[in-house]
């Protein structure tokens, strides 16, 4: 990246950038509870269930570089990985939106419960465009 940075910059640079990715993790966590708890009512929590298999690729692609998920490939696993991923932001997306639908749930939850999602959406592509250094390639 900046090869003429001293040795302690580019420990701090890292730093920054794990310390961004906890905080994004953060945020999307208190605003999943806060859609919840702002509302008195749990239903939202449904989204959790659906935000387990999203990091899948990088349990299943660990040690491997993360330019693998985004391309063309025959690999059962890839493929199954790739199916759950999107299985999943479907889901994350659908099931708030089919709860207000339904009208367990409002609109200030809802608009919570879609901006969790793309709060920790933004998390895992910033952890994939990290994984390239030596550093963080690793789970």
């Amino acid at each position: 990246m900046m090869p003429d940075l001293p040795g302690y910059m580019m420990t701090c640079l890292r730093t920054g950038k794990l310390a961004f990715l906890a905080i994004l993790v953060s945020g999307g966590i208190v605003l999943q509870i806060l859609a919840c708890a702002l509302y008195n009512n749990w239903w939202p929590m449904l989204t959790v269930i659906m935000y387990v298999p999203l990091p899948m690729p990088l349990l299943f692609f660990v040690g491997s570089d993360s330019s693998s998920l985004l391309t063309v490939s025959d690999s059962g696993w890839a493929n199954a990985t790739k199916f759950l991923t999107g299985a999943s932001a479907v889901g994350s997306i659908a099931i708030p939106v089919i709860l207000k639908h339904a009208g367990v749930i409002g609109w200030g939850a809802l608009a919570m419960e879609l901006s969790s999602f793309f709060v920790f959406v933004t998390a895992i592509m910033c952890y994939l465009g990290m994984g390239n250094e030596d550093d963080y390639s690793m789970l």
